[in-house]
Parts: C-alpha cells; sequence; structure tokens
C-alpha cells in the first residue's frame, strides 16, 4: 500500500513562493505517476500539475503554467511543487496522489492514493 504525506504549505504573500513535497512510503515511487491537485472552499478539486515515471512527461493546468515546476526525486521517494508568483487565486489545499498509467492525468477519478492535503493561503 502506497502512502503520500504532503507538506511545505502555509501562508504567503502575493507573488511570493513556496515549495510543496509529497513523500510516499509503502512502495516504491518508480511505479507511479503523480499528479497535484488542489481545492478551494466551495469549489470543486482541480488538476495542477502531473509528472510521468520516469520524468520523462509533465502536465500543467493553464492556470499555473510558466508559474509551477513539478519534479520528483524517485531515488528519496518525493515528488515537488514548486509555486512562483503566487496569487490569492492559488489558495487551496493541495493534494499530491499517485497513479499507475500516464494517461488522462487531469482526470481525479484516475488516481489510486492520495494524501491528506496541505494548506496553502495567499494574501497580504
Amino acid at each position: 500500500q502506497l502512502q503520500l504525506v504532503e507538506s511545505g504549505g502555509g501562508l504567503v504573500q502575493p507573488g511570493g513562493s513556496l515549495t510543496l513535497s509529497c513523500a510516499a512510503s509503502g512502495r516504491s515511487l518508480d511505479y507511479y505517476a503523480i499528479g497535484w491537485f488542489r481545492q478551494a472552499p466551495g469549489k470543486e478539486r482541480e488538476f495542477v500539475a502531473s509528472i510521468s515515471r520516469a520524468s520523462v512527461v509533465t502536465n500543467y493546468a493553464d492556470s499555473v503554467k510558466g508559474r509551477f515546476t513539478i519534479s520528483r526525486d524517485n531515488a528519496n521517494s518525493t515528488v515537488y511543487l514548486q509555486m512562483n508568483s503566487l496569487k490569492p487565486e492559488d489558495t487551496a489545499v493541495y493534494y499530491c496522489a499517485a497513479r499507475g498509467a500516464y494517461t488522462n492525468v487531469v482526470d481525479s477519478r484516475g488516481y489510486n492514493y492520495w494524501g491528506q492535503g496541505t494548506q496553502v493561503t495567499v494574501s497580504s
């Protein structure tokens, strides 16, 4: 059973940066594609970014393209989400999730394992 734990959230001013981490345990991260999703109060969970098992392919939501970067370190079983130029509309709980095949990565229903989430608040 794969377990995922997010960390790195917090309060940041608009224009600031944060790096989220997703630490995996229980099984090798090598077998999984990883996605980041977020959910703001009163809104549905939405896709943010994803990365294939060997980091060959990445995908981003249009709303974060050019500002966020997803990366992974399989040796240390960790996936990162570097977030720059943060905006108030980026405020949400951020979740990492794992799936086997790198297909239809924007659909949260295809992910089998989820972390508990980490809160990101962008406010002055």
